[in-house]
């Protein structure tokens, strides 16, 4: 196994080597559009070399760490990884940090990942070192960026940081799909993600269980969009799960009162209150 770690490491190595001749110049101006800062660096991620095929648990234990969770990418991979594929597939890594109590929203451009690297929260992400019909696929977790000297640094299941120039980053990134993950306690939230997708990541902690970390993510989202009716209404709900009705009872005043006329917030208010009535 480590021969085939070596050599798989050799390969990737390789790889980034026909990438760097390959690759396009990186022009930030237009490829970025948000307002993000020239550089930026999230301190605190540690280095945690992967087992072989692990590098998606291992991407995983370094954020959860990172965040303050004491967990080792065996334990992950107990979660997340599947034999038979010989690695981590992308659906699995959201469901593992969930399971574990953590909000994972998926991003989708290059702006979001900046921002959230700018914002001091670090970003896995998925990336093909390989060439042709011969993918090389990897996680790696993005801990800064530098544009004046057109560098990212991850942290790559090695011993020590990889600094990459931005095209031969994006370009292996582009060839992930241009997938990527931010993870991060539930009494946090992603800078650069739309309302919709972290309220569906606040509704994956209910679904599985996480009841604690739910309410927490919940509590979060509403006080950042008090407007919203649902983070009132999930909060609700959970709070029932968790056997609290009359914490369960405040959230659904609350969502009534931000939408009167909404069916399933009266009906779930009524049932609530006819069991606390007895």
């Amino acid at each position: 196994m480590r021969t085939l770690s070596f050599l798989r490491r050799a390969a990737a190595l390789a790889s980034l080597c026909w990438l760097a001749a390959c690759a396009a110049p990186f022009d930030p101006d237009a490829s970025i559009t948000a307002d993000v800062p020239t550089r930026a660096a999230v301190q605190g991620v540690p280095l945690i070399e992967q087992a072989s095929f692990y590098c998606g648990p291992a991407s995983l234990a370094m954020v959860m760490q990172w965040a303050g969770r004491d967990v080792t990418q065996d334990e992950i991979a107990a979660l997340s990884f599947t034999a038979g594929a010989g690695g981590t597939y992308t659906a699995d890594m959201i469901g593992s940090a969930r399971r574990m109590g953590q909000i994972a929203v998926e991003l989708r451009t290059l702006d979001q990942l900046l921002g959230e690297v700018a914002a001091g929260h670090p970003v896995i992400v998925f990336q093909n070192l390989g060439v042709g019909i011969a993918p090389v696929w990897h996680y790696g977790v993005v801990t800064g960026y530098d544009l004046q000297t057109d560098t990212v640094s991850l942290n790559s299941g090695q011993q020590a940081q990889m600094v990459l120039p931005f095209g031969i980053f994006d370009r292996s990134w582009e060839r992930g799909d241009r997938w990527a993950l931010v993870i991060l306690p539930p009494d946090q939230l992603p800078a650069t993600v739309p309302e919709a997708d972290v309220l569906s990541a606040a509704a994956g902690l209910e679904r599985v269980g996480q009841l604690d970390a739910a309410e927490t993510a919940y509590k979060t989202g509403a006080a950042r969009w008090p407007e919203n009716w649902l983070w009132q209404f999930g909060l609700g709900n959970t709070r029932y799960a968790m056997g609290d009705l009359r914490g369960a009872r405040r959230a659904l005043r609350r969502a009534r009162n931000l939408a009167p006329d909404i069916p399933e917030i009266r009906a779930n208010l009524a049932h609530v209150e006819r069991e606390i009535a007895g």
